[in-house]
């Protein structure tokens, strides 16, 4: 079966055997000279070295320094610019002051805090004319210009996927693109260090297996969703969102396989309910299914790019749509919950309001739809049925479902009216029932058509709950639009709505 072909950059081997080093016992420091506080305690560690080593049990002191071996000035230094021993020790700012004996580390003060480094060390009158309290800088080994190399080369790769080698003179873009590892688009280098710290936003283990990803049945860990997540363009804590997407969309109810092997247009569409959609700044307001917003562009290519990768879905392959969309790229938003006046789309799946979630449709492009006139709920309904009647072909019927979005000032008309989800539910499949003499073949002049015996009788253009209802879009502009679906039966694809975790 096929394997994800894309994987990290080759690095260097991390050392075998290599042990944590172990801190002298006595007053261990951690400092670096581009570091304010640190410039400002260095008198302290002198004289904090002289007043251990006049204590009744003397007691060495040890500073580790980290960006420059000739300070501080007047006391035993160790050259820590490797940053291996900060590493190790779990340094996260400096100063830091740590007792340790018989190598082992009993207590650590970060900063400067003269009551605290008297109490540690025993030595009074430290820091004699400066303030009681300073806080430190940032360590330079939890800096993320070089954390991700460190945890590479002291704590070995935990990345099992194979290395694809770059040649020296070989441009790296075209090497994606020939390799046949990019959706059309330039893609971000999945370097080793990039994939671990996209790791980082998930708690789950990276050989994790996640889903079986068709056409090819390939199983896919928590490291293949993290590499192509990062080759999409993804944040960290973009990751629990693809990786639920992933989970839902290799389901046999979402039937990825089946949507990619489709000639029709349609591809996954992902919309994103809860607190999630604010922490990670997505896009639920103008432009919504535009360019510009980092999330919204890249979550939904990064599913799409795990399908490609690890499942083997390539357009002209198993990918068979006659004409696709642009949003099989990806297509990806969130709902405008705060300005909504319904409950969010996750609670039409049993989700409770508040949670985060991701609800996967198998959709092809949005159609707008105008009405610039209607101040009631009952004419502007009719201009959404109008538009849903036709979506696909005005003879499809009970096939096909939809989502609905509805914009910020169509939403006031409801409103103001004091219409429910519900109510519009309602109303939308009552006035979207098909005349069954329009729906005969050669009706209307088109050839395409159903059997005689529908004529005479009224068929709802959906199936109950084939309606989705998503509030989003700009604050001006009395536009809405439809998002047509796919098949919706056995052989077809469910709309899937799942709680994300980390």
């Amino acid at each position: 079966m096929s394997q994800a072909p894309p994987a990290s950059e080759a690095n260097a081997d991390p050392p075998h055997g290599f042990v944590k080093p172990p801190l002298p016992s006595g007053l261990v420091a951690f400092v670096k000279r581009d570091c304010p506080t640190c410039e400002v305690v260095a008198p302290v560690l002198v004289a904090l070295a002289e007043g251990l080593a006049a204590l009744p049990e003397p007691v060495g002191l040890t500073v580790y320094t980290q960006d420059d071996p000739a300070f501080p000035a007047n006391v035993e230094r160790v050259d820590d610019r490797d940053l291996s021993v900060s590493w190790h020790h779990e340094i996260e700012a400096v100063p830091t002051l740590i007792r340790v004996e018989s190598g082992r580390e009993v207590e650590r003060v970060l900063g400067w805090h003269r009551e605290e480094w008297e109490a540690i060390s025993g030595v009074e009158g430290l820091g004699e004319g400066l303030p009681d309290f300073r806080p430190g800088c940032g360590s330079l080994s939890v800096d993320p210009a070089h954390a991700p190399q460190l945890a590479i080369r002291f704590s070995g790769s935990k990345l099992k996927a194979r290395r694809v080698e770059v040649a020296s003179l070989e441009d790296e873009q075209e090497a994606f693109f020939d390799r046949g590892f990019t959706d059309g688009l330039p893609i971000v280098p999945p370097t080793e260090a990039r994939v671990l710290a996209m790791l980082e936003g998930t708690t789950r283990s990276p050989d994790e297996m996640v889903a079986i990803v068709p056409p090819d049945l390939a199983p896919c860990s928590v490291e293949k969703v993290a590499i192509n997540a990062v080759m999409a363009g993804c944040k960290p804590e973009y990751l629990p969102i693809v990786l639920t997407a992933v989970e839902a969309a290799c389901t046999d109810e979402f039937n990825i396989h089946g949507l990619l092997a489709t000639t029709m247009s349609a591809g996954p569409v992902l919309v994103v309910n809860g607190p999630i959609r604010k922490r990670i700044g997505m896009n639920s307001g103008k432009n919504v299914f535009g360019q510009g917003n980092r999330a919204n562009s890249t979550i939904g290519r990064a599913l799409q790019l795990v399908i490609r990768n690890v499942g083997g879905g390539r357009p002209g392959e198993v990918d068979r749509a006659t004409l696709g969309n642009p949003g099989k790229v990806g297509f990806c938003f969130a709902e405008d919950e705060e300005g909504s006046p319904w409950t969010p789309l996750s609670t039409s799946f049993g989700h409770e309001a508040g949670v985060d979630t991701v609800m996967l449709f198998p959709g092809e492009g949005p159609r707008t739809i105008v009405d610039q006139l209607a101040r009631e709920p009952e004419p502007l309904v009719q201009a959404f049925a109008a538009a849903m009647k036709t979506m696909l072909t005005p003879k499809m019927v009970l096939a096909f479902d939809v989502i609905l979005v509805v914009s910020p000032e169509h939403s006031r008309i409801f409103r103001e009216a004091g219409w429910s989800r519900e109510d519009l539910l309602a109303k939308l499949h009552e006035v979207t029932l098909m005349n069954g003499d329009d729906l005969v073949r050669g009706a209307g002049g088109i050839a395409d058509g159903l059997p005689e015996a529908v004529r005479g009788q009224q068929i709802p253009k959906f199936k109950p709950g084939g309606i989705h209802i998503v509030h989003a879009g700009g604050g001006a502009g009395l536009f809405s639009a439809i998002i047509p679906g796919w098949a919706n039966g056995e052989l077809g694809s469910a709309a899937l709505c799942r709680e994300i975790t980390s």
